[in-house]
């Protein structure tokens, strides 16, 4: 590993903005914009969010007959989330992340792990830059560390997308070779500089709100400042080669509340935040306590943007990460309190959209993860099982399987399953049984994990999967995303709303 390379970043800067400079040229239309058109974006991703998460957690926080934030909005469609494979158009079926969000930032399908490049390596430009250079305010949201791919992809552009800092290495910046080497450093030196030095430089987002603290490094802090921005808490001590928990001061909840200005840096946790289900049950003394929700930085972000006087509106991205590294990890009570706390963020959104008239709320997902799914109360899945089921028709031979399964081996499997994950099992590591939640339309005594609740969750893999995800809009214009789309149209459709 090498420390940074500073002439990287300066090196290419110029070309950059001259490169989206040109793109505005040719796309941007009049400053006078109508009472009916869009002044303001508000982009929020449920990362890892498909439609079983929406589902689940509207069962279990508002009942059958309920409905969450996001649903309310009026217009409704789908996306598909595929990626291609690198130097290529080929699909590659199951994205990740990083090509997801390279495709509703910058309008083009990329290889998984790229940030803010084409499948061919080379740099394009995103929306968040083009509409900082045609003069709109801009923000980026995350309650994951804020240079991870997601966010990353409105304002920084990587070979791949572990280039996050604060140091350089071949292993995290470069694609491997088949001959298990490294390809050359490209000639765009930018695509091969850490994403936090590439933020603390380029000035593309106004409002930064997230974590990943130790990513970055005091002279960046330095050159956040030098450019204007407010750096909550601390970077680090310049007298340390590396920075530390001790030297190093996150940003808090109360910095959040009292800030003012028109450029702000915040990040509260020296990693990703901590999950609401974790900080809900850790003492009012520990440090997590002190982080913001996603809502509050969400609000925060709407009132510093909204109240600039030298901008046409704003851009503002928000993700609400956790969804999906919590479905990672097949942890379905986490998962669907993070759902619920992104869905906050998206009632804090429609409160301004709604008295502001001219704003575009687009709510969606970049990928579904692992399979989450909604079972029968009392059933089991396969992953516990003894055997598949049968697969014989009894009413027509000609429909049977082969080979054929019978049903004697179809029953839970006592080894791979001793209860619920969330209840009885709770303590086996290896348990595959659903965890069981209880939902407002079960009776009060009702527990979670017990075989009484109703809501029953299970996991097809600790991955992500291929499936479409769900999108919702509101606002001027908004019925464009109310039909089936690939996720680049994200990118044409919004920078048609903002940049006519």
């Amino acid at each position: 590993m090498q420390h940074r390379k500073r002439a990287w970043f300066g090196a290419v800067a110029t070309t950059t903005a001259t490169v989206v400079g040109a793109t505005l040229i040719a796309g941007c239309g009049s400053d006078t914009k109508a009472d009916n058109e869009v002044r303001n974006i508000i982009y929020l991703l449920g990362d890892g969010m498909g439609r079983t998460h929406v589902t689940a957690a509207r069962q279990r926080f508002a009942g059958a007959n309920g409905r969450l934030a996001m649903e309310q909005l009026p217009y409704l469609g789908a996306v598909a989330t595929y990626a291609v494979e690198p130097n290529s158009a080929k699909p590659s079926l199951v994205t990740d992340s990083a090509s997801a969000a390279t495709a509703w930032a910058s309008g083009v399908k990329t290889y998984n792990a790229a940030i803010g490049v084409d499948a061919y390596g080379k740099s394009v430009p995103t929306l968040m830059e083009q509409a900082k250079a045609a003069g709109f305010a801009t923000g980026n949201v995350s309650t994951a560390e804020i240079t991870d791919a997601t966010p990353a992809a409105m304002f920084s552009h990587t070979l791949l997308r572990g280039c996050q800092g604060p140091v350089y290495s071949e292993s995290s910046c470069l694609p491997k070779k088949s001959d298990g080497g490294y390809e050359a450093a490209p000639a765009d030196k930018t695509l091969i500089t850490p994403i936090a030095e590439q933020i603390a430089r380029n000035n593309t987002a106004d409002v930064i709100f997230g974590g990943g603290l130790a990513r970055f490094e005091p002279d960046d802090q330095k050159a956040l400042q030098d450019n204007g921005y407010q750096v909550l808490g601390s970077m680090g001590d310049p007298a340390l080669k590396a920075q530390t928990a001790d030297s190093q001061k996150v940003a808090t909840a109360a910095d959040l509340k009292s800030v003012g200005g028109q450029k702000v840096v915040g990040l509260f946790n020296r990693g990703n935040l901590t999950v609401t289900n974790a900080r809900n049950a850790l003492p009012d003394t520990a440090p997590q306590k002190q982080e913001p929700t996603l809502a509050d930085m969400t609000t925060k972000a709407i009132d510093l943007l909204s109240s600039r006087k030298d901008s046409k509106g704003f851009l503002l991205q928000v993700e609400g990460a956790q969804i999906d590294k919590r479905s990672h990890a097949n942890d379905a009570a986490q998962t669907l309190d993070e759902v619920k706390a992104f869905d906050d963020a998206i009632a804090a959104a429609m409160d301004f959209a709604k008295k502001d008239g001219h704003t575009m709320v687009v709510v969606t997902a970049d990928h579904e993860c692992a399979g989450f799914n909604i079972i029968e109360k009392g059933t089991f899945t396969n992953a516990e099982a003894v055997a598949p089921p049968a697969n014989a028709d009894s009413g027509n031979s000609a429909n049977n399987s082969k080979p054929a399964r019978d049903a004697k081996d179809n029953v839970k499997d006592p080894v791979r399953s001793g209860g619920f994950v969330n209840g009885a099992g709770a303590n086996d590591p290896r348990n595959f049984a659903p965890a069981t939640f209880r939902t407002p339309d079960d009776p009060a005594d009702v527990k979670d994990g017990s075989p009484e609740a109703s809501l029953w969750l299970t996991y097809l893999s600790g991955n992500h999967t291929g499936a479409d995800v769900q999108i919702y809009a509101y606002g001027p214009g908004a019925d464009v995303f109310a039909t089936s789309q690939e996720n680049t149209s994200l990118y044409t459709k919004m920078h048609k709303a903002l940049l006519p």
